[in-house]
């Protein structure tokens, strides 16, 4: 009798442990992989509740989590990391970094998790494939993004009504169908000064935790890896640069460390480092990734040599890379436009007439001075909510994503319009929308064969993944 008491107990002191270690924790936001290399990856995930509050917020819960990554989907021959407590003070963020790993290998990954590290259950089971490197030439599928609105597809006049709204962005259900490599966030990818406005690190992480909870986001993140960078709306505010003349809140510092935090981009074990970078893809492309708000200068200030979106030192990062580079195939991912035409009003990019004008037009005389129009350079940009592909005066080609959410988008500026950036037109504009509409660009690098040589396009698609607009451009270095 004493003994069957005894066992009693200690089945139920063990189901009392189980349930506390695993009572509502969830991960509600996926699973993410990041900053893909041939060799290594950031994964990321967080713990949370199984549900949403009343304040429509998605509340983060203590607990532990390790990643457990394999070359089988079986996890045969698996390898770990490290447990990982979640904790308030990383917004129950679960990150890490993975080196060592094969090029141009499929990876299976998950998460498992608990209250403990003695009773542990695994996620759900998400892939993710390494960069093949600079010595192979290969096929590359990749999508470009900007614009992801939260309350403008929720919310307001041009919201979005259809039955999957729940889901999420339809732009997101398009992008996973052409299954690409990896997806790029150009900035704005929250919106901290919109409906409602947020100011504190509580109101600045609830934007990503809307945003990432959202089905269509845990469905695409889980099989596609992700590249972030940031914005002035998922900085601080609108056109925000790093001095508090606007208003104080939020902070430079807060603003950057919630970017750094809420998306896989640094290594936690090596935050000094910067969030601008260059990859090497493969044999064919190489992607440089730029940082438009950390380091530039006051936007009112007057135009000219001194006045700087980049920085001295990540300037000369860009120019050094780009002299060092033999891919193909070059893209600058920026975050803002640099060719444009742009609204005249504005101050914040280097399109603007007495904005950063000065920087980007000494920019593109280096960049032509140096052969790379010759070289297969081409640049992205984000910021703008319409697509558009436009060529600077110096012949440098420009393709702007557009909004991905319908809601965001507006119509374009037009070389030859006197409230824009280019009243003497310029600037040759081979396309732009004929009417709003979201949707996001999708970039294919082909490999030579024996009957054409190696290409790169660029397709525009609207949210439902209607083709728009196509351009092809044959390399460059094989036609000398």
């Amino acid at each position: 009798m004493r003994k069957t008491l005894t066992v009693g107990i200690i089945l139920l002191l063990f189901s009392v442990n189980y349930s506390i270690a695993f009572s509502d924790i969830s991960y509600m936001q996926g699973q993410m992989s990041g900053e893909l290399t041939s060799r290594s990856v950031i994964l990321q995930s967080r713990l949370t509740e199984s549900s949403l509050d009343e304040e429509g917020d998605l509340k983060g819960m203590h607990g532990f989590a390790r990643f457990e990554v394999s070359k089988s989907r079986e996890f045969s021959e698996s390898f770990m990391s490290d447990w990982i407590e979640a904790k308030p003070e990383s917004d129950f963020i679960i990150k890490k970094a993975f080196y060592d790993l094969e090029p141009g290998t499929k990876y299976y990954y998950r998460i498992l998790y608990g209250g403990n590290k003695d009773n542990s259950r695994a996620g759900r089971i998400c892939t993710f494939e390494t960069n093949v490197g600079e010595a192979v030439e290969n096929s590359t599928n990749f999508v470009v993004v900007t614009g992801m609105h939260y309350s403008r597809f929720h919310r307001g006049p041009k919201a979005y009504y259809g039955k999957d709204k729940k889901l999420g962005y339809p732009a997101l259900e398009s992008i996973l169908k052409l299954k690409p490599d990896f997806f790029v966030g150009t900035g704005d990818n929250v919106y901290y000064d919109h409906d409602p406005v947020a100011k504190t690190e509580s109101q600045l992480r609830k934007k990503w935790h809307e945003q990432f909870v959202q089905q269509r986001y845990v469905e695409l993140f889980c099989s596609v890896p992700t590249y972030w960078e940031k914005d002035d709306h998922d900085h601080r505010y609108d056109d925000s640069d790093t001095t508090d003349i606007k208003q104080a809140e939020p902070s430079n510092e807060l603003g950057i460390r919630m970017f750094r935090e809420q998306v896989p981009v640094v290594d936690p074990q090596k935050e000094e480092l910067p969030t601008y970078r260059t990859h090497r893809i493969s044999k064919l492309l190489q992607i440089w990734f730029l940082e438009g708000r950390d380091y530039r200068t006051a936007n009112i200030m007057a135009d000219g040599p001194k006045k700087t979106i980049w920085g001295q030192e990540q300037r000369k990062w860009l120019m050094k890379t780009l002299m060092e580079s033999d891919a193909e195939f070059k893209i600058i991912i920026s975050p803002t436009p640099m060719v444009g035409p742009d609204d005249k009003r504005k101050r914040d990019n280097h399109t603007n007439i007495g904005g950063f004008r000065y920087e980007g037009t000494k920019f593109f005389e280096w960049c032509r001075h140096n052969g790379f129009l010759e070289k297969g350079l081409y640049f992205i940009c984000g910021d703008r909510h319409w697509q558009y592909h436009s060529i600077h005066p110096s012949g440098f080609e420009e393709f702007s994503t557009g909004a991905l959410v319908d809601g965001n988008s507006r119509m374009g500026v037009n070389p030859g319009d006197i409230n824009g950036t280019d009243p003497d037109a310029l600037i040759v504009q081979p396309y732009t929308t004929a009417e709003p509409t979201g949707g996001f660009l999708n970039v294919i690098v082909n490999p030579s064969n024996g009957e054409s040589p190696a290409s790169i396009e660029f397709r525009f698609y609207d949210e439902n993944g209607k083709l728009l607009y196509k351009n092809m451009k044959i390399s460059k270095a094989l036609k000398l």
